[in-house]
């Protein structure tokens, strides 16, 4: 018996379906054609509004800030998926002393605005964190606890049996977590992991408010220096845009990657042979 989910659409519906599409794409164009008329009409598509992009000055600028932004988001998402992991572990421990302080820092962190995080570390520990160190803490201790649920919701997702037959083979709880249950919760939760790690990138740009080098506040000292602000907000999007996109396609190979891997698991056959005389039940 298979699951039917929704109605096959018939002719009119297809046809009524076509025309909404049609009319949705011909408002769209209509309003990127107004903003596009709007602005060449105010000069940002003139050619000394792009030419501090040729400078090398301003390129050595835009790739330092790269830098700077795929450093903290690195440092940030790593440490954020190992916390996220362990504090996936305290959440489903058996033990209310360890699972009870858990769900207390998870929510706590989750609560806090990420901004008011970031200034608090650094306007209260800046002489020893830095902005580096505050902007990754908090990108940590946000990203981690949010990343605590996924890697949660991976896990009890996790066929009920998988982890009896991992006891049964004499498995401790921590070797049962680690060995069977983590990985295939990351094989199941990765879009929303990387949805997550998408979020933690972009979020280095709250680094502008502490004066971290980030791409953002890098993008404010040239327009403030060349007063072309508009096309330097598209060229910063559009680099956020194929950072992201770097970022999402990377996650694609490792789920195709890890999902043929699973398929070539389940695809082995195990033959048993019986011991001359004797018959296998």
């Amino acid at each position: 018996m298979s699951a039917v989910l929704y109605d096959v659409l018939g002719p009119r519906a297809r046809r009524r379906a076509l025309i909404g599409t049609v009319i949705g794409t011909l408002v769209v164009l209509a309003v990127l054609g107004l903003v596009g008329w709007q602005f060449q009409r105010t000069g940002q598509f003139a050619k000394d509004q792009w030419a501090p992009f040729t400078d090398p000055g301003v390129q050595r600028l835009l790739l330092k800030a790269i830098v700077s932004t795929v450093k903290a988001a690195a440092t940030a998402i790593l440490l954020s998926l190992l916390l996220g992991i362990v504090l996936a572990a305290g959440r489903l421990s058996d033990h209310a002393v360890l699972r009870i302080p858990t769900v207390a820092f998870v929510e706590f962190f989750r609560a806090i605005p990420l901004l008011l995080m970031i200034l608090f570390l650094f306007l209260g520990f800046a002489d020893r964190l830095g902005t580096f160190g505050s902007l990754v803490l908090a990108l940590t201790l946000y990203n981690g606890s949010v990343l605590s649920e996924i890697f949660r919701a991976g896990i009890v997702a996790v066929a009920r049996g998988q982890s009896e037959a991992a006891y049964s083979l004499g498995l401790r709880k921590s070797q049962v977590m680690l060995i069977v249950l983590v990985p295939q919760a990351v094989r199941i939760m990765l879009p929303a992991i990387v949805s997550q790690c998408v979020v933690a990138l972009k979020d280095t740009a709250l680094g502008f408010v502490i004066s971290y080098e980030e791409l953002l506040r890098q993008g404010k000292l040239i327009y403030d220096n060349f007063g072309n602000i508009v096309p330097t907000v598209i060229v910063v999007a559009a680099i956020y845009i194929a950072m992201n996109s770097a970022l999402s396609a990377l996650a694609g190979y490792l789920q195709r990657r890890t999902s043929r891997k699973a398929r070539s698991s389940a695809a082995v056959v195990t033959t048993v042979v019986a011991p001359p005389g004797r018959d296998v039940v």
